[in-house]
């Protein structure tokens, strides 16, 4: 037989003493809350399943053959529960990562989510010793119920074809009925799982605040935690962090803070605000061991108030937005404020700078312009995306174009903002101010934004899970330099990759915990080149159940629709056409619309529309055979190329029609026949 390499174990098995007999840790009556990312980079929350019965945690790791070994007494395990009881798999193995766990998920068919506790922090804190040990949480009071084997068929090289005590399924019967467990601990067999500073309190009691915390700190997260910054207190002194270390700890545990959870395995993302894997550690070890202040200056006295003056140098031109009053409490629905365009010619923009004037109440700021004045009201909701500028959140107040581009702003028309305001317990009036810095000649490329958009939704009801996708295919080679993800309050997780005419795919940026509070432009480190044919597609993941605390109403199936108790499919993007230019455009603007409409309406990706995903206009005109010789290849379905003919020839006919209308005037006016 094969000899199993689970360390010490093996002398264990050897000297013929049974699994209860091998002493288990002692565990913590509660399990606090945490956030971890399964093997596909999708996030998981403990407290999430508070609906359930119970979760069931199974310690794993790559290679154990009795982790593997009990996968089907698992599924079968599962099977009896139901949606009572939620199992998860957590790997908090030093020598296992996202790319050998998801191997091994899927060669040995493994159908559940695997935790991946990189940082191993929940694992200490859960006080895990071996693979194959299960922990039965009860989500009454989030206490550890049970601990240790699943049953008794599996020992070390040694298996019994059945069990004849079930462990797990005892345990969780009895937290189901409320009944008290004969025994609640029990030693486990299985590899062991090397922790090395599980018990290094006293080192991370010497972990300078000085040197390593502070300045972490000051990195990560002080852009929003100073005095006037949108942070709901500021990071100004050690009194300060020590007071607020117990819950530093809470929201690294949940990564609820920093507000930014990026797929690291994808293309680097520019100015990334996340925090590496050793940066949580260190800061979670250092608030266990105490948060010691050391040896050492305090760095984070230096830290100001927002700074007066614009971080870009002098504007050339710069413009308010109305007063908004900020209510004290409440939900503020979106602001739509049009400013008059003051610019008297046309100019290239290089860059864009905000200065909000309450920093604690602004949420975030889009701004784009229009060549034509839109009246207050539903129109202005979109006008932002006309001819779009940038996106502001804290700690990204500007941006500057990519070298060589711009984008033109007529002269006239308006100015537009997307004006999101959050309350946070006291009224004030903003007036924020939008800075705009010119080129002083035209770029050599347009820099231009479009949307991937999915107008179609109907996300069912009471339902966790559910994806929408839509697509952008290029008519054109392009190169692809931002990328930004929005949902409403259902929105969980969201994708970009690309599509290549290969069948290849590329993926360019995963969200694993999307969130309504905090929107962000994902620039790309390097900007991605994509060639004619390829598709961006969008995906996004829905939470409609009742588990979603911020879900408006968990009994409604939700449609598309712009306030926020709807949804959307919206992955905005800029980018160039890689062979145009600002003096000599490439830019086909039909082409660029019926794309767009296309890849929303697609749901086949077939690159036809069929009458089912047609617009009810023109599924109506389409099936009534009023389109039938725009079907050019006879397949019930109207292609790209169909569909543009189709609209060539409606904007020939209504030319022609507006000619005689006009030449029908000109004889009445002249007498002429």
């Amino acid at each position: 037989m094969r000899l199993i390499n689970c360390g010490i174990a093996l002398l264990i098995s050897s000297i013929g003493l049974s699994s209860a007999a091998i002493s288990a840790p002692a565990a913590p009556d509660l399990v606090e809350n945490f956030r971890l990312l399964d093997q596909d980079h999708s996030a998981h929350e403990l407290y999430y399943h508070k609906d359930a019965k119970a979760v069931v945690l199974l310690a794993t790791m790559n290679g154990c053959p009795i982790a593997r070994n009990l996968m089907p007494d698992l599924r079968d395990i599962r099977k009896q529960f139901g949606d009572d009881v939620e199992f998860m798999l957590i790997n908090s193995s030093l020598q296992d990562n996202y790319e050998t766990i998801g191997q091994e998920v899927e060669e040995f068919g493994i159908d559940f989510p695997v935790l991946v506790d990189d940082a191993q922090l929940i694992g200490e804190a859960l006080e895990l010793d071996r693979s194959g040990e299960v922990l039965v949480i009860d989500t009454s009071d989030w206490s550890v119920a049970y601990r240790g084997p699943v049953n008794n068929r599996l020992g070390y090289e040694t298996q019994r074809k059945e069990a004849s005590e079930h462990y797990l399924t005892d345990a969780l019967s009895a937290v189901i009925a409320g009944e008290p467990l004969t025994e609640s601990r029990r030693g486990a067999v299985g590899c062991i799982i090397n922790f090395p500073e599980r018990d290094q309190k006293e080192a991370h009691a010497q972990i300078s605040y000085a040197d390593t915390i502070a300045p972490i700190l000051k990195e990560r997260c002080v852009a929003c935690h100073l005095p006037n910054g949108i942070g709901s207190w500021a990071m100004t002194s050690y009194e300060m962090i020590q007071g607020f270390s117990p819950m530093m700890r809470e929201v690294l545990r949940t990564r609820r803070m920093p507000p930014w959870e990026v797929d690291t395995s994808l293309p680097e993302i520019h100015a990334s605000r996340g925090l590496t894997v050793d940066e949580r550690k260190t800061l979670v070890h250092w608030i266990e061991a105490g948060s010691p202040r050391g040896e050492g200056d305090d760095p984070l006295l230096a830290v100001k108030p927002l700074a007066e003056g614009w971080p870009l140098g002098e504007p050339d031109l710069v413009v308010e937005a109305p007063a908004f009053t900020v209510p004290a409490t409440g939900i503020v629905e979106y602001q739509y404020p049009a400013i008059a365009n003051p610019l008297d010619r046309d100019v290239w923009v290089r860059a864009v700078s905000i200065e909000p004037g309450a920093t604690k109440a602004v949420h975030h700021v889009l701004i784009g312009t229009s060549e034509r004045e839109i009246p207050a009201g539903e129109k202005r909701l979109d006008a932002v995306f006309e001819n779009y500028l940038m996106g502001y959140a804290p700690g990204a107040e500007s941006y500057v174009y990519p070298d060589g581009m711009g984008v033109l702003v007529k002269a006239g028309g308006q100015i537009h903002l997307q004006m999101h305001y959050t309350t946070y317990g006291r009224e004030e009036t903003d007036v924020s101010k939008i800075a705009l810095y010119f080129h002083d000649k035209e770029p050599t490329y347009n820099l231009r934004q479009q949307v991937v958009v999915g107008f179609d939704l109907e996300i069912p009801a009471g339902e966790a899970r559910h994806e929408e996708r839509a697509y952008f295919e290029f008519d054109q080679p392009a190169i692809i330099y931002s990328l930004f993800p929005h949902a409403h309050f259902r929105g969980v997780e969201t994708r970009f990759d690309v599509h290549l005419p290969d069948g290849k795919v590329e993926p360019l940026l995963h969200v694993p915990r999307y969130d309504f509070n905090w929107q962000h432009t994902y620039t790309l480190e390097e900007p991605f080149s994509v060639p004619a044919g390829a598709r961006l597609v969008h995906r996004s993941v829905y939470d409609n159940s009742p588990e979603n605390i911020a879900n408006p109403d968990a009994a409604r199936t939700v449609p598309w629709g712009l306030q926020s108790y709807d949804e959307m499919l919206y992955g905005g993007f800029f980018f160039r056409w890689e062979n145009g230019t600002a003096e000599n455009p490439v830019h086909d603007e039909m082409n660029f619309n019926i794309a767009q409409m296309y890849g929303a309406l697609d749901d086949d990706f077939s690159g036809a529309l069929t009458a089912d995903e047609m617009p009810s206009r023109l599924r109506e005109a389409f099936e009534a055979g009023k389109l039938a010789p725009f079907d050019a290849n006879k397949d019930d379905a109207l292609s790209h190329a169909e569909y543009r003919a189709f609209v060539e020839y409606r904007s020939e006919q209504r030319a022609k029609q507006q000619a005689a209308k006009a030449a029908t005037v000109d004889q009445a006016e002249t007498g002429t026949e």
